[in-house]
């Protein structure tokens, strides 16, 4: 009777035993399948004849890969570098190097868009090879740009002063070139940060020697000023000089006079006096 219970529960348990397999075949085969949108992402799907489905696949989205694929963008502060520059400034020098990053975003709706109406030269790639950054060479060249025009405003020296004004306008500059193509409603620039700004070698040159040269300046001032005190008092010198001689020369006609009218009896005479002295 047992034997005859086990017999029938056995290919109970070996379907079980199948379908939870099946189970788990599929779970992996769909897990597998899938890719997720991650936050600051934006997928879309190309279908399996190399058409982009228009619909934006958004952050926190499973997507099945099983058929066709599916691309991400990033969307959230793309930032892209912008080296090497080398701007006119308006003293009509030659800017050594100029460096910036452009921190933009692109809005999630336009996405699908962007990647099938704009030229792919316009796109970058994440320093992975994973991600799209849509526009990201586009906004560089609008930057690039905007740098070159705002960077004519200033004198070579004093660019450093003005960063973050230069800055500002910079951003300006490439968000008037986004309206001007119908592009400010789905790419913003966030923040642009200019890293380095170094003047041509013979501007810093030419500035040394000037600082060098006010410094001379002032240090020939300096002597002068002291000199022509110590003219005065020299000057001051001589001229109590003259007043001791003058007095010493009427205290010697008072003592004459005394001595002639016999009212001086004693005299007191230096002893450098080289004078004659009659005495009776």
């Amino acid at each position: 009777m047992a034997d005859s219970m086990d017999s029938k529960k056995l290919p109970l348990l070996r379907y079980g035993a199948a379908l939870l397999s099946a189970v788990a075949a599929t779970t992996v085969l769909l897990t597998s399948g899938c890719t997720r949108i991650e936050t600051g992402e934006v997928g879309l799907r190309i279908n399996f004849d190399k058409t982009t489905d228009p619909t934006e696949r958004l952050p926190g989205s499973f997507n099945q890969t099983l058929i066709g694929e599916i691309i991400t963008f990033k969307v959230q502060d793309v930032a892209v570098a912008v080296d090497n520059m080398t701007p006119l400034a308006s003293d009509n020098s030659t800017i050594k190097d100029f460096d910036m990053t452009v921190v933009y975003n692109v809005s999630p709706t336009a996405v699908s868009e962007l990647w099938t109406t704009k030229n792919r030269t316009f796109h970058g790639l994440d320093e992975k090879g994973h991600d799209i950054l849509l526009m990201q060479n586009y906004v560089a060249l609008s930057a690039r740009n905007a740098a070159y025009k705002v960077a004519r405003e200033y004198e070579s020296l004093k660019m450093a002063d003005n960063r973050p004004l230069i800055e500002q306008k910079i951003r300006e500059h490439t968000m008037k070139t986004l309206a001007e193509e119908k592009l400010a409603d789905k790419i913003t620039v966030s923040q642009v940060q200019v890293r380095a700004i170094t003047p041509a070698d013979v501007i810093v040159q030419s500035a040394n020697e000037l600082v060098r040269a006010q410094n001379e300046l002032k240090t020939k001032e300096v002597e002068v000023q002291t000199a022509k005190k110590e003219a005065e008092r020299i000057a001051a010198l001589n001229a109590n000089a003259g007043a001791i001689g003058y007095m010493n020369a009427m205290a010697n006609l008072k003592i004459a006079e005394g001595v002639a009218a016999g009212k001086v009896n004693t005299i007191v005479v230096p002893y450098d006096f080289k004078g004659i002295v009659n005495a009776k």
